[in-house]
């Protein structure tokens, strides 16, 4: 009779054992699972300001792009008009079949400089 009442005794504390165990895990994961979810919020929070610091970084970039290959296009467009006329001007030169260069032809090299 005793032996029953030691297994119960046995048993009861054991089940309290498990039951207190069972409770802290839980209440373990909650809180781990809290810490997980506001450093996952954090990343995403850091993730979203890193996109929108790159977005913002390559829009300048694209801006300072426009603006060289614009820079580009004009300057070209001034020293297509520079060729056009020095090529009309040394058309026009009446020393151009000469071998020495004359005034006009010297000139037309130092505006190219």
């Amino acid at each position: 009779m005793y032996i029953y009442a030691a297994i119960a005794a046995m048993l009861l504390l054991w089940a309290i054992h498990a039951r207190i165990y069972n409770n802290g895990y839980e209440a373990a994961e909650l809180v781990y699972k809290a810490e997980i979810a506001a450093t996952a919020a954090q990343l995403a929070e850091a993730d979203a300001n890193e996109q929108r610091r790159q977005t913002i970084a390559n829009n300048a970039a694209k801006k300072r792009e426009a603006e060289a290959l614009a820079e580009i296009a004009a300057r070209e467009q001034e020293i297509t008009e520079l060729r056009k006329e020095l090529r009309f001007e040394a058309q026009q030169d009446p020393d151009a079949g000469r071998t020495a260069l004359g005034s006009g032809s010297v000139q037309r090299i130092n505006k190219i400089r």
